[in-house]
């Protein structure tokens, strides 16, 4: 649908089809990051705590009008490494409350969190329980990366009233630019037919060069691209997110290890 056909048949304020694009797995790659970052558009990037070239990235990023993450690691059913800043179910309620406080701390500028894996932690109410408790203390929204169909955290998160959102689409599991570009029309094909929806892709060359060409056509296309807070306004009458909301501010702790 071009954009001229939305304006005509739906009025020249009708809300275009809107897709946001989450960039998982931020700090490890300088070079894919720095591109990310200088992208026109206003993509969400999500950083892992404590990784080498974090916070450099997240400061040019947010100087850039990118929209900043963390991306938590969180147990997953493989036994995957998470390293610094995981998750785990073995920890208690405390060390929970304190990894995730301090990985907040280490990412400057941060306004929600995704998980990082978690296809484990995602499944058990007490653990999700414990992490949302910390997350309801501070201004940030929460994003379901959705690694299992059977995560409950995007309800534990709504039933603690924290600003949340749940992944559509992943764009490059495969990393070939047929499958981004299949993946990336489903994302469209998802907003025309919801009104919005968000994906989620990683720092890959191939994802990154298949973005820096395909996003500029958006527009032509009508379609508009928002951060994930932009796109959460637009589901939700454009409400300030936290306008009557005590929170804690997050009080910036950029160490380089936990």
């Amino acid at each position: 649908m071009a954009k001229s056909d939305a304006t005509t048949s739906e009025g020249p304020d009708a809300q275009l089809p809107t897709i946001a694009i989450i960039i998982d797995d931020m700090g490890y790659n300088r070079e894919q990051g720095e591109r990310l970052a200088n992208l026109e558009q206003p993509l969400t990037l999500a950083f892992l705590p404590f990784r080498r070239h974090t916070v450099a990235l997240a400061e040019l990023a947010h100087s850039r009008n990118k929209e900043i993450m963390l991306h938590a690691p969180m147990a997953n059913t493989r036994n995957f490494a998470l390293g610094p800043g995981g998750l785990t179910s073995d920890m208690d309620e405390a060390s929970i409350a304190t990894t995730l406080r301090r990985s907040l701390q280490a990412i400057p500028h941060v306004r929600g969190v995704n998980n990082h894996m978690g296809s484990l932690l995602t499944q058990q109410l007490e653990l999700m329980d414990w992490v949302m408790k910390e997350l309801e203390k501070y201004p940030v929204y929460f994003v379901d990366s959705r690694t299992i169909a059977t995560s409950i955290a995007g309800d534990v998160a709504q039933a603690y009233q924290i600003p949340s959102m749940t992944r559509d689409i992943f764009l490059d599991h495969e990393q070939s630019e047929e499958f981004v570009d299949r993946q990336f029309r489903k994302l469209i094909q998802r907003a025309r037919e919801n009104g919005t929806a968000i994906g989620i892709g990683h720092p890959h060359k191939v994802t990154v060069d298949y973005l820096a060409k395909h996003l500029p056509m958006l527009d032509a296309q009508g379609v508009a691209i928002a951060t994930v807070s932009g796109l959460w306004a637009i589901r939700n009458d454009n409400r300030e997110m936290f306008a009557n909301e005590d929170k804690q501010a997050i009080q910036p702790a950029l160490a380089r290890n936990p």
